[in-house]
């Protein structure tokens, strides 16, 4: 495809007719190609020209297409404007920062702003980049930041999926104004058609976009032994995906040499070695090389640089210090200049002291080779520098978990899965075709590789067809995690009523799918109501209730209609009682304030239509009630809990509403904002001192690991905090009673397992005995920090000054060290 800014002299008369339509009917389209150094792809350009149109859109697109794209029109269509604004949101703060960054070299700082909950830049910028939780708490808030939003970029919006977070998602593209246009940025996923049918009917007129081209196309190849072979036939004689003969002719030379038990010597398909060398034995004797000499054989092919997927940070760590052994170095020495002057500018901040502790040196030598670990277990800081570095193609092997494959702009040539299965917290399972696609997404850099490569290191026990099958298949079903919480439940009731919330649920994707045909019931309930509300508006006199006139006189026509038909048949008491009716609802109208308006028949016939449709919006709403309305029946029942609790309350007029205690839980968000909201309110916490409240908030944000036991009880900090820790638990236990009374999940128990390291942190305990007390990995002593402190600036923002003050002291006191230094959570 030509450039956009090629001449029209060396584009083809079709290019020429397309390039002068599209400035026709799509002006913006046209000048913001013009701008690029690159033309965009069809699917970028259909996306521009539908949110030029003023439609929203959803695009789902492979991995390195160039989504991002079309959020950066529109980006461009606000600034077109002197008013409007954008807000940029992404389930991740390494994604805000990135993307605040790229805005701000384009935009200049002024024009943009990061708010990412522990950082606030420029909040009134016309463009801001935010988490999407930061944009679920505006709209609740109903904050002055939303005046003249024009697009919300949901990036990576299949993120609603996700168990944990996924709701907040819905909530945002539920709640946002339908002034607002969306734009969802999506991976590849199968039902795509189907989520952007919902948004069709939450948001109105949305185009969806998919596209299943690959950006760069991929090669896939099984690495059997020592030999480097394509996984499916390239022959071109075969049907496709089909499996390469010579594939399935090794493996069944390979498990027959197995089941023999022949050790040592060549084998077939490639110059193998003994055990010290090229393959080892590896299950019943299907041999496999080692690492070193897979990076050897990678580089010798020019298929650097590799990110190796390896299903554990401890797996991940010893994979780079096993290559680290077998001698590996992919660094000239002018890169290894520049990896030390770049790691020395982000690291220099961090104490002497720590660097031991944190692994520093040995971390450093791998980047020197250009070999480095990614995982969550890692300083944040290190992860941030490993990203850069392999941009900058300064470092050659990464070795990761799974979480690489989501979020981060970080492509590689080639991607290797060295297994086929993972442990997912109580069993080791095969990978799905969704996370295989997810995975092998990230092989390919568009403008630098003609083409990415995945490569599966064989191992005993593989079927070469189920293997093709998985790895043929685009199966990334998106399915909605969304369910009612405390904290939603009273900021909606707080701002729509218990009615309408109900009828908001109605509307979620989960709920969708689950019976579709609510949704489109739900939304047309809305919309007539709507309509409702503005014949309201036409039939309202001045002279009185018109409302009450129009149902005088409706009720008057029906019964001298019904007794025109029926006078035959009715006995001679019906008639007289009938007419008796008609007489008194005549007199009721010539009396009524109404009757005398010279704009009545006008005031009428606005009523009429009133009656005609709030019939029709009743029988709509009945069959609603009537169908599956599980999300709905889970907020009656969290309702019920808060009612019980007293958060909630009937007022004189029969409607539900806050209580001051509700009030306070509106501003509680997370896993445990019932109970949080419950300690707050009966003061458990008052008494603490702040490194006490950081350890109590750390034991209601901490989620231990399945094979993780709870702190000695000898080992947790003494005094006031055991006494609040007791009280904090037995309302736990009350809660979670009430829950399972009301048929609700409940919750697990509160968890002390971090609470010791913790209180010893915030009493500036150094890293060293912190991370031993903790047995825990930097990375992970950092999240939960930051989450820590999360709930601990709620606190802050509590009515109660004493508790506020100390919760402000206790943030002091755990922002400090790496914890203060990572920007990333």
């Amino acid at each position: 495809m030509a450039a956009a800014g090629e001449t029209s002299d060396v584009l083809s008369p079709a290019q020429r007719f397309a390039a002068s339509r599209t400035r026709a009917g799509h002006p913006q389209v046209a000048q913001f190609r013009s701008g690029l150094a690159f033309d965009l792809d069809p699917f970028q350009i259909e996306a521009a020209g539908a949110l030029e149109d003023g439609r929203s859109v959803l695009v789902a697109a492979p991995t390195g297409a160039g989504k991002t794209v079309v959020a950066e029109f529109a980006v461009h269509l606000a600034m077109q404007s002197v008013r409007d604004k954008v807000f940029y949101t992404a389930p991740m703060k390494a994604l805000s920062n990135q993307k605040f960054q790229e805005f701000v070299a384009e935009y200049g700082p002024d024009e943009v702003g990061l708010l990412t909950g522990d950082t606030n830049i420029n909040a009134d910028a016309r463009i801001v980049v935010m988490t999407t939780e930061v944009l679920r708490n505006m709209l609740y808030a109903d904050s002055g930041l939303l005046t003249n939003l024009r697009f919300v970029v949901m990036d990576e919006v299949h993120y609603l999926a996700d168990r944990f977070r996924g709701a907040v998602w819905e909530e945002v593209i539920i709640h946002l104004p339908q002034t607002v246009k969306l734009v969802s940025l999506s991976a590849t996923v199968s039902n795509a058609e189907e989520f952007g049918d919902w948004l069709q009917a939450v948001r109105g007129d949305t185009e969806v976009i998919v596209s299943e081209e690959r950006p760069v196309p991929l090669d896939q190849h099984a690495l059997v032994k020592t030999k480097l072979i394509d996984l499916f036939d390239s022959t071109g004689r075969a049907a496709t995906n089909r499996v390469n003969p010579e594939l399935a002719q090794l493996v069944r030379g390979g498990a027959s040499l197995a089941s023999a038990r022949q050790g040592g010597g060549r084998r077939g398909g490639g110059g193998g070695r003994g055990r010290g060398g090229g393959y080892r034995p590896h299950g019943q004797g299907f041999e496999r090389m080692d690492r070193p000499d897979v990076v050897a054989l990678l580089d010798e092919h020019r298929l650097l640089p590799a990110i190796f997927f390896v299903f554990s940070r401890i797996g991940c760590d010893q994979a780079v210090k096993q290559v680290l052994r077998g001698g590996v170095r992919l660094t000239t020495a002018e890169e290894r200049e520049e990896i030390r002057r770049i790691v020395d500018e982000r690291c220099r901040t961090l104490l002497d002291e720590d660097l031991a502790v944190l692994g520093y040196w040995e971390w450093t030598e791998g980047l020197m080779r250009g070999v480095a670990a990614h995982h969550a277990g890692m300083l944040p800081a290190f992860k941030e520098v490993v990203e850069e570095l392999f941009q900058k193609k300064l470092v050659k092997v990464v070795f990761a978990t799974e979480t690489l494959a989501l979020g981060i702009n970080m492509p590689a040539r080639t991607v290797v899965l060295e297994k086929l299965e993972k442990f997912n917290g109580e069993a080791r399972v095969s990978i799905t075709a969704g996370e295989y696609t997810q995975l092998t997404g990230r092989a390919g850099r568009r403008g630098i590789d003609v083409e990415g490569h995945s490569v599966i290191q064989w191992r005993e026990g593989l079927d070469p067809q189920e293997v093709a099958s998985l790895a043929s298949r685009r199966t990334y079903p998106l399915n909605s995690s969304f369910r009612p919480t405390y904290n939603m439940a009273v900021n909606l009731i707080d701002q729509f009523g218990r009615p309408r919330t109900r009828e908001i649920l109605e509307s979620s994707f989960a709920q969708f799918q689950a019976d579709r045909a609510v949704v489109d019931l739900a939304r047309k309930v809305r919309q007539q109501e709507e309509s409702l509300a503005g014949y309201e508006k036409s039939m309202t006199c001045h002279l009185g209730d018109f409302k009450e006139y129009a149902r005088i006189r409706r009720e008057l026509t029906d019964l001298e209609r019904a007794g025109a038909g029926r006078s035959a048949t009715a006995s001679r008491g019906e008639r007289e009682k009938r007419q008796r009716r008609i007489e008194s609802l005549r007199k009721q109208l010539r009396s009524h304030p109404v009757h005398g308006c010279k704009d009545r028949e006008a005031h009428a016939r606005w009523a009429e239509r009133w009656f005609t449709l709030k019939k029709e919006t009743d029988r709509l709403t009945q069959q609603i009630q009537t169908r599956t309305n599980v999300i709905a029946k889970v907020f009656d029942r969290v309702t019920d809990v808060l009612l019980g609790l007293g958060y909630l309350a009937i007022d004189d007029e029969g409607a539900t509403v806050l209580t001051q205690h509700g009030h306070t839980l509106k501003r509680i968000y997370g896993e445990r904002d019932l109970l949080v909201a419950e300690c707050i309110r009966r003061q458990v916490w008052r008494d603490l001192d702040p490194a006490s409240l950081a350890a109590i908030a750390c034991a209601l944000v901490y989620e231990p690991r399945r094979d993780e036991s709870e702190a000695a009880e000898r080992f947790l900090p003494r005094g006031a905090f055991r006494v609040a820790l007791d009280k904090t638990q037995t309302l736990w236990a009350q809660i979670d009673d009430i829950e399972r009374e009301h048929k609700l999940p409940g919750s697990d128990p509160v968890a002390t397992g971090l609470s010791t390291a913790m209180h010893k942190w915030a009493r500036g305990g150094t890293l060293d005995d912190v991370l031993n007390e903790a047995d825990m990995a930097a990375g992970d002593f950092v999240r939960w920090s930051k989450q820590t402190i999360d709930l601990l600036d709620q606190l802050q923002g509590t009515s109660d000054a004493h508790l506020s003050s100390t919760a402000r002291s206790a943030i002091d006191a755990v922002r400090r060290g790496i914890v203060a230094y990572s920007s990333v959570a």
